[in-house]
């Protein structure tokens, strides 16, 4: 009882620490001191979303929002340092601090106004929806209307086809996006006309096609934390550029065209409204979300790891007893299979088998292709746990079954495996711990598990910090829970120790 009490003081303490942290203050200073003070400005960017940020053939970053951040800089007298994250991660790094200003196209919306300070618009775009060649089903907007399209959830154009009615599935990328649209899994994916333009011209792809506009027009500026005092610097950095041509020459050279914001009435589409209308407190955002994503870690985390533990378990006892058979070849195989598992990351694992697979005709639905991902990489590293057990088993046992003429099979059920299991249950309960964190990567293959739930519910209001932490509580019950269970069993086990 009294362990009990102890673990319930600890949860409401590390809840009311979250609830203090999210509805915290952040300092007074203003930003623009400290980037003037320190001479560097730091900069978040993606540098994989071409042409706007991303890897030269030099290895260097390059691209639009590159060079326009740049030419900001000079103007400011300050060097440009530059962060690269993902887009879905990029305003949660902005927020904790990592960088000071975001150049990767961020589109102008309501949201964005009411959370952050954004510059004048720099690039004037249109929105277009990519579908698959030959597909006449959509061509316009109104048509994504219960279908499912592929975007990054922080993305202005995950909001756009949101409204239209389609369900979004999350995705770290463009690049991405498309790849699920050629493989079938969604049916379209909305993106800015500049992005996708360069996508063909890049790539020559023939498996996708602009299949309709979206009918609006999009404004691209930077943003910072509110109230950073960058701002005004900043917008008179690209009036500067814009006044002696330095964003239409830059224009020109990565587009063929000029989409830099063409007059001042269009750049003024950032400023404030008059009236902001009602926000969600993060108490409210909390208690909001807290019934789904709990119906997520039930529905979706925990068949996920029971239903790949299990799996995984048998590909380790198979894998094991290879590894100590006497037929060689069996034997290198196994070694093979554990040595690819355990020098791999998992998350590349879960790309394989998610989206490499479609290359060669096999298409993998999301839950079952993490299963199969997770399944195989428990199987590797509990392949070496469940072989040292074995192992482990005094070499007396089983010359002793064999005296009694118990063949291999008999010995391994009623003598090894159960004085094998005492030995194994503490790493093994290990790795299922590892397994439940390591299922949040089956986030990035569309699987709708806890973190997807909090990363979708923090996206359009860009309250990380409190959804985020509220999913490390709920991943930390389950452990502390499974911990639990781990000592109990271990208390039962050695009750039919010899001592």
């Amino acid at each position: 009882m009294t362990r009990a009490r102890w673990s319930l003081v600890t949860l409401v303490g590390v809840m009311l620490a979250i609830l203090l942290g999210a509805c915290g203050s952040s300092s007074d200073e203003p930003l623009i001191d400290t980037v003037t003070d320190n001479g560097v400005l730091v900069v978040g960017t993606e540098g994989t979303y071409s042409p706007f940020s991303f890897q030269g053939s030099d290895g260097d970053l390059t691209g639009y929002d590159i060079d326009v951040v740049r030419a900001v800089g000079e103007k400011l007298g300050v060097r440009v340092e530059f962060v690269q994250t993902p887009f879905d991660s990029i305003f949660a790094g902005l927020e904790s601090g990592r960088f000071d200003l975001i150049a990767n196209q961020v589109t102008v919306n309501d949201e964005r106004q009411a959370k952050y300070d954004l510059s004048r618009p720099y690039t004037v775009s249109e929105g277009e929806i990519v579908a698959r060649a030959g597909d006449t089903s959509i061509t316009s907007l109104a048509d994504l209307a219960g279908r499912t399209t592929a975007q990054s959830s922080t993305s202005n154009w995950a909001e756009v086809a949101t409204d239209a009615g389609a369900q979004v599935q999350v995705v770290e990328g463009f690049v991405q996006a498309v790849t699920l649209v050629k493989d079938g899994r969604v049916d379209a994916t909305v993106n800015d006309s500049l992005a996708i333009a360069e996508y063909f011209a890049q790539t020559g792809d023939t498996g996708v096609a602009v299949a309709a506009q979206t009918g609006d027009t999009s404004l691209q500026a930077f943003a910072a934390r509110k109230d950073s005092g960058l701002m005004d610097q900043v917008n008179t950095a690209l009036e500067e550029l814009q006044d002696d041509g330095t964003l239409a020459a830059t224009s020109e050279r990565y587009f063929g065209s000029d989409v830099a914001v063409p007059d001042p009435q269009t750049a003024a589409a950032t400023a404030p409204t008059a009236e902001a209308g009602a926000t969600e407190s993060t108490q409210e955002l909390i208690t909001r979300n807290l019934v789904p994503m709990l119906k997520a870690t039930v529905t979706t985390t925990l068949p996920l790891t029971a239903i790949s533990f299990v799996i995984g378990l048998a590909i380790a006892l198979a894998v094991a007893l290879a590894r100590i058979s006497s037929i060689r070849p069996l034997s290198l195989l196994a070694r093979f299979y554990v040595s690819i598992v355990r020098g791999t990351p998992l998350l590349l694992q879960l790309f394989i088998v998610f989206y490499a697979l479609p290359q060669f005709g096999v298409v993998i639905s999301p839950f079952p292709a993490a299963v199969v991902a997770f399944s195989i990489n428990v199987g590797g590293y509990a392949a070496e746990i469940v072989r040292a057990a074995i192992l482990g088993v005094p070499k007396g046992q089983w010359e002793a079954a064999e005296t009694i003429g118990m063949g291999y099979r008999t010995t391994l059920q009623r003598i090894v495996l159960p004085q094998a299991l005492r030995t194994a249950v503490p790493p093994l309960s290990n790795t299922l711990i590892s397994l439940v964190k390591d299922t949040s990567l089956a986030s990035t293959i569309l699987v709708t598990e806890l973190l997807r739930v909090a990363q979708l519910a923090a996206a359009p209001t860009f309250d990380f910090f409190a959804l985020y932490s509220v999913a490390a509580v709920y991943y930390w019950i389950i452990c502390i829970v499974l911990s639990s269970v781990q000592g109990r069993l271990e208390t039962r086990l050695d009750r039919y120790v010899a001592r």
